[in-house]
């Protein structure tokens, strides 16, 4: 199951975009089924809880991208808990962006193994510092292709039994970095440099998959094996979208439909076009249908299997209403219209006569609009039923003892600010310019007892000195900075400017032991002097469990 991030669906070369070479991506389309109107969410995280349980994101608790809004709650059954009771072995290799801590980490959802990154995008995509199974590892080489080798390592390993293999890659997500080879090729026809690196993301994606499907080819495999692809929301730039309206984050058509193509040799007829509209929640239960998987443990599902779609039996298949729904704007697809509320203003169009959105109808079609529109007003008293607070993050799991609070998990307080504006993955906090000013995180600790406290920080010479301690309830650990510490971001190779923060390099303080007592906690960092202009910068607060 192979998933891509912001490629949008005239990012493939099939799908009329002239300037884009997709072949590996065309050639799977047409040798199974394409899917014409397939739907997810208009950002990354939501889509992902939605494709990996078969339910709409807000049932899962992920209501966000970012600041634990996007960890799914711990009762969700996933698509790999349903393969790995099946006798599946399952590896997830790339961006999961569905929780960062155990239990919601990859290892506590079903995977056997988790090669990646957690967040919800990466800083660096050369030789950079992914995670396998927990722990750190460097890596070298550009990410799409080390995200791939792992999966062949992993297909490689399980060819002599069942095995689901979930290889979400992040890119064409920013920062746009990408081989010279590629980036060369497309400005070399005349492209921008944000359409040029994308479309080179999008290619060396293509080239990926080619070697995943070579390697199904080499093991024997191709006949035993089914292939799904896809993509988890709209393009992330102004680019070639198919005469659709909208891009990523938004409700509308080109917001929310993306490529969908699945391959069965031998099961799924080539050239097969599913036409019904479809959805990301439909993937569980259609990939535990085709496998055999009978009477999946799940919790209640969205999404249908669509299996007797893929075999060409589309004999009295009913009319669907499918919601996409982001921050408070949600619309409603049925195979006629798309009705799209915002800002209370309720729209109406008929994608039949009019695909690209151009003609209202709200006012002439006023009871197609109200129907709509109340079954959307149900479905959100329905999904929002539970509410999609974040969850603490949890601390103490003997899987995984050390625990890092990273800032964009926190809260800051007193004139402490994110270097970014929007508290993204892989910022961190600064502007600390007042000892009223502090940080903090909710926690959930699972096992009482004594943790390690460090501190990731810089600090400029002018600002040495300060005192800062760690709070948990009425126990403290408290010391002093006394190295400076203040270098410049890690060179990076975009090709056009980013709008996330780039990366650094971070020192450890080394504060000392904290008792950390059982349940819902609050850590809190304070300055309680400031000899300089600022505190610090703090990226992160490390809890190791000792005992």
């Amino acid at each position: 199951m192979v998933l891509t991030d912001d490629q949008g669906w005239g990012d493939i070369h099939s799908h009329g975009n002239e300037v884009l070479d997709t072949p590996v991506m065309d050639a799977l389309a047409a040798a199974g089924a394409r899917f014409d109107r397939f739907y997810v969410s208009p950002v990354c995280a939501p889509t992902r809880a939605s494709l990996l349980t078969g339910r709409y994101h807000p049932r899962t608790g992920v209501s966000g991208v970012t600041r634990l809004e996007e960890a799914m709650r711990l009762e969700e059954v996933t698509i790999a808990d349903v393969f790995r009771a099946a006798g599946y072995a399952t590896g997830c290799f790339g961006k999961w962006h569905n929780g960062a801590h155990y239990p919601y980490h990859p290892k506590g959802r079903g995977f056997d193994e988790f090669f990646g990154f957690c967040a919800g995008h990466w800083n660096n995509y050369f030789d950079t510092t992914l995670e396998r199974n927990g722990e750190p590892l460097k890596t070298h080489g550009y990410i799409t292709d080390v995200i791939t080798d792992a999966a062949l390592g992993f297909i490689k390993n399980c060819r002599d039994r069942p095995f689901f293999c979930y290889v979400p890659y992040n890119a064409p997500h920013a920062p746009f970095q990408v081989p010279d080879q590629y980036f060369d090729k497309y400005k070399a026809r005349g492209l921008d440099d944000a359409v040029a690196a994308a479309y080179g993301m999008i290619e060396n994606i293509d080239d990926n998959l080619g070697r995943l499907l070579a390697k199904l080819d080499e093991l024997g495999l191709v006949e035993d094996t089914i292939v799904a692809f896809f993509c988890d929301n709209g393009p992330n730039w102004d680019r070639f979208n198919g005469d659709l309206r909208g891009r990523k984050g938004s409700v509308h058509e080109g917001g929310v439909r993306v490529p969908c193509f699945i391959r069965w040799p031998g099961r799924i007829e080539p050239g097969t076009v599913i036409e019904p509209i479809t959805a990301d929640i439909d993937l569980l239960p259609t990939l535990a249908d085709l496998a055999g998987i009978e009477h999946p443990k799940t919790l209640p599902l969205d999404g249908v299997s669509v299996a007797r779609l893929l075999k060409g039996d589309t004999a009295d298949w009913p009319d669907r209403m499918i919601v996409s729904y982001w921050r408070n704007k949600g619309s409603v697809r049925t195979q006629q219209y798309r009705m799209v509320v915002q800002k209370k203003r309720v729209e109406l169009y008929d994608m039949v006569a009019d695909p690209r959105q151009e003609h209202d109808l709200a006012k002439e079609r006023p009871e197609i609009a109200r129907r709509l529109k109340a079954a959307y007003d149900a479905w959100l008293e329905d999904v929002m039923r539970n509410g999609t607070d974040p969850p603490p993050i949890p601390v103490g799991y003997a899987e995984m003892p050390c625990v890092e609070c990273h800032a964009h998990e926190g809260h800051p307080e007193g004139g402490v600010q994110f270097m970014g504006e929007k508290g993204w993955a892989n910022d961190w906090f600064t502007h600390w310019t007042s000892t009223d000013g502090h940080v903090y995180w909710d926690l959930d600790v699972v096992h009482a007892g004594p943790y390690e406290v460090t501190l990731m920080y810089t600090c400029g010479e002018k600002d040495v000195g300060a005192t800062v301690c760690v709070e948990a309830g009425d126990r403290r650990v408290e010391g002093a900075i006394e190295k400076a510490h203040d270098p410049d971001p890690v060179p990076s190779p975009d090709r056009y400017p980013r709008w996330e923060v780039y990366e650094k390099v971070w020192a450890p303080l080394e504060l000392g032991t904290l008792d950390l007592p059982k349940g819902p906690t609050r850590l809190t960092v304070k300055a309680l002097t400031k000899p300089g202009e600022a505190v610090m910068d703090l990226k992160a607060v490390k809890l190791h469990r000792l005992d």
